[in-house]
């Protein structure tokens, strides 16, 4: 039986194979779920969940809400178990990838290519973004600070006020840069310098 963390790494490397420039984030918080992984490509984000041969689908459903807001596409990766059935718990537009043991390695095979996710909203994948990493796509653009206003204002800002496409190349030039060994500093930084601008306009 093919367990969940039988399947990561040489499902990595097979990506990675396969469609070159990538990195993976795994067990991100999407909503009210948890993404399995997220792979970051140049131009946009895909979900990935795992689904090996000692799961069920008891949880997919609600998942699968969550995945279809939030990525620009979607795939299931699932054990020789799950493979006859699988389409029968994803939209059509999600790729499906099978994971099978052959001669005591990992063997995957692309049951049906992923397509473009057409209810992916904008909102919802700068949600993935920490305030650090959203204060650089406001600066890349020229765009007001609203060092005083909440995650959620800004987030709605940048989604109105900058092209979709360019704002998703940004999105994964963000993840692609993010530095988990450096990510408090950069955040205790932030903090510090949106303190020193509201002293500066003499509101603390």
């Amino acid at each position: 039986m093919i367990k969940d963390k039988d399947i990561r790494e040489p499902l990595f490397d097979f990506l990675e194979e396969r469609y070159g420039k990538i990195r993976m984030i795994e067990e991100k918080t999407m909503g009210r779920s948890r993404a399995d992984v997220v792979m970051v490509m140049p131009e946009k984000l895909v979900g990935i969940e795992i689904k090996s041969d000692a799961d069920t689908y008891a949880r997919l459903g609600r998942q699968v809400k969550d995945y279809e807001t939030y990525f620009d596409a979607n795939m299931i990766v699932v054990g020789s178990t799950h493979a006859l059935h699988v389409r029968e718990h994803v939209p059509d537009t999600w790729g499906i990838i099978s994971a099978e043991l052959m001669e005591g390695a990992l063997d995957f095979y692309v049951v049906r290519e992923m397509r473009p996710n057409p209810n992916v909203e904008m909102i919802r994948k700068l949600s993935l973004l920490w305030r650090p990493e959203l204060a650089s796509i406001q600066k890349k653009n020229g765009l007001f600070a609203y060092e005083q206003k909440s995650k959620e204002f800004v987030r709605k800002k940048i989604a109105e006020l900058v092209p979709e496409a360019l704002l998703g190349k940004q999105i994964s030039q963000e993840l692609f840069e993010r530095d988990y060994t450096r990510i408090e500093g950069q955040i205790r930084d932030y903090r510090r310098q949106k303190r020193n601008s509201y002293k500066t306009k003499g509101m603390i």
